[in-house]
């Protein structure tokens, strides 16, 4: 058996999740440098190193933003933007000057000085995302030393292809953006996956993998160390795993289940144009949540009935000046356009708890309302719909985009986190407004656009006859519904084992939400992670759902299975399980149903 090693699994929905391959690492961390005193009458030549080097790493981020290409992902642009952006921080690039000036240090010295106390002062930072950033300043101080050292731009030194045509699978310490730019341009080498020893759920290289469409490992600590250039490895991005020196058992096991995956994936395409329909003739949508424009392909791909939710935050995550108007309708319109005609549910911007702007971007936006303050508890505080009636000129801005998106497909705004009555007729008198200022400028829209809501906490799920009245159509965001239900934090390691999608109380505000909804006549999708699993699609459709809303991958999966199942079988299930008061048997009773399915 070989060695593992585990780590953070990250894989597109447009491969699968195994790589199998020969390790080449790349080069060690240029940190590793000399320090050594300097003479009073060489300060002026290591500033001068300084400044070439800094002018070089600015040049080359110039070079490839201006190089990407259109139809990359926005984060792309967003990631190199933030690095120009520490690049040009005077932390980093004036106080290295001043600590060669005082102490008479090497650039190199002064520049990783300067470095652990920017990076001391991120990994102070509560806040995840905040301390993760520390590793893009180190990032960008390592690719200045590279430049100190060499006099060149700091680009990762890449095989070509083997001889023996076996594919590649890199080991690095940390790839940064500037890196997997040039890692997804590389098209000769024969790249399978790559293994990083740093990077988290939050990383940058995570958001940028999944761009690439390999298979990835993350967060493999040591991985350097105990793989040797050359070594036979297994990437299973899906276990969380490297496999080095797999054993011949393995190799045949993971090879044949390589091809199986393939196979499988080739067999579903199929099923694209296909109408999910039920065995008893009964036809199911199926959406496509998605994060960027650039998703939109794999939405198509996988012949979604429309998009039933597009995240806003990426235009606003990762940079100092908020999006205007303009950037926000191109991105909504792009999306719109690529559909043809159906439907674009974009939810507005569900700003707060896990997701924070740029300390730069939220005091320009507090410059005029008012700064926004620390909380002992976002998720419970300023956050959604809240954050946004807070602050209304970005409302306003983001709505007018909409708005006008609306003129070049079937656009619907979803409003996130309605807790109160007084929230959706606010949100509608925003929108109203949003309407006069576009008339006012002389801009088109569709009048006629439909709002909806999401119910994601208990309040709004007991509200919904009040809701109806209101909205067009309900969407139910089952993660922050079931955080909200059972009062738990998820990412608190102490308390996640608690989190349970099965709690009977989370069930019955699901199945209310929809029962309301039919008699309503009021569309309801399920959005959240629920909608793609496998394992609660019959109770969902038993429910009455005929709406599901997932990631672009699930959906030919998903397919493919609602095609074997009844809804008159579903609702016995599901009148059976809402009966049941014990999580565990309503486990049992899915997994035995599962089974049944496999078996037949």
């Amino acid at each position: 058996m070989g060695k593992e090693l585990l780590g953070i699994g990250v894989a597109s929905g447009a491969a699968t999740g195994i790589a199998i391959g020969r390790a080449h690492l790349l080069a060690p961390s240029e940190l590793d440098f000399r320090q050594y005193p300097i003479e009073r009458k060489d300060v002026l030549h290591e500033v001068a190193r300084l400044n070439n080097a800094f002018s070089i790493v600015r040049a080359e981020l110039d070079e490839l933003r201006a190089n990407v290409s259109p139809d990359a992902p926005n984060e792309v642009r967003a990631f190199l933007d933030l690095h120009r952006m520490i690049l040009d921080d005077s932390l980093l690039c004036d106080v290295p000057r001043d600590l060669v000036r005082q102490r008479l240090i090497n650039a190199e010295w002064a520049l990783a000085i300067q470095l652990e106390e920017v990076c001391r002062q991120f990994e102070s930072i509560d806040d995840a995302y905040f301390r993760e950033r520390a590793q893009d300043v180190r990032q960008v101080v390592e690719r200045v030393l590279k430049a100190l050292g060499t006099g060149r731009p700091a680009t990762a030194t890449l095989p070509k292809r083997r001889e023996d045509g076996e594919r590649l699978v890199l080991i690095a310490h940390d790839l940064a953006p500037a890196d997997m730019l040039h890692l997804k341009d590389r098209t000769d080498i024969g790249l399978a996956g790559f293994v990083t020893e740093l990077g988290g759920p939050t990383s940058h290289t995570a958001v940028l993998a999944r761009s690439l469409g390999l298979p990835a490992l993350l967060g493999a600590a040591g991985a350097r160390a105990q793989v040797a250039e050359g070594d036979l490895v297994i990437l299973d991005a899906e276990a969380g795993k490297l496999i080095v020196a797999p054993d011949a058992a393995e190799l045949v096991a993971y090879r044949q289940k390589l091809k199986q995956q393939t196979e499988a994936r080739f067999a579903l395409r199929r099923l694209k144009g296909r109408v999910a329909r039920t065995r008893d003739g009964v036809a199911v949508e199926l959406l496509a949540n998605i994060e960027a424009p650039e998703d939109v392909r794999d939405a198509l791909e996988a012949g979604a009935d429309g998009i039933g939710l597009f995240r806003t935050e990426f235009l606003f995550m990762n940079r100092d000046e908020l999006p205007d108007e303009d950037e926000q309708y191109e991105a909504y319109a792009k999306v719109a356009r690529a559909m043809k005609g159906k439907p674009v549910v974009i939810r507005t911007l569900d700003i707060g708890a896990d997701k924070v702007l740029n300390p730069t971007a939220r005091k320009s936006l507090g410059m005029a309302q008012g700064a926004p303050t620390e909380e002992s508890n976002p998720a419970l505080g300023l956050r959604a719909i809240r954050y946004c009636l807070a602050y209304p000129e970005l409302f306003l801005t983001q709505l007018r985009a909409i708005l006008r998106a609306s003129t070049v497909g079937t656009v619907r705004i979803l409003v996130p986190m309605l807790a109160h009555v007084h929230e959706i007729e606010q949100a509608l008198a925003f929108i109203a407004r949003a309407k006069e200022q576009l008339k006012d400028a002389h801009r088109k829209f569709d009048a006629r656009v439909a709002v909806g809501g999401m119910i994601e906490v208990p309040a709004a799920a007991l509200s919904l006859p009040a809701f109806v009245k209101r909205l067009k159509f309900l969407a139910v965001g089952t993660n922050d519904l079931i955080q909200y239900t059972l009062a738990i934090d998820r990412a608190d390691a102490s308390v996640a084992h608690l989190y349970d999608q099965l709690h009977p109380a989370v069930l019955k505000l699901i199945a209310q939400t929809i029962r309301t909804g039919q008699r309503a006549r009021t569309p309801v999708s399920v959005c959240g992670e629920l909608a793609g699993e496998l394992s609660m699609t019959e109770l969902l459709l038993g429910m009455g759902l005929r709406q599901f809303s997932m990631h672009p991958s699930q959906i030919l999966p998903m397919k493919e299975h609602l095609l074997e199942l009844s809804v008159k079988s579903s609702a016995k299930l599901a009148a059976r399980v809402l009966r049941e008061h014990d999580p565990m048997k309503i486990r049992a009773s899915l997994a035995g149903r599962r089974s049944a399915d496999r078996s037949v």
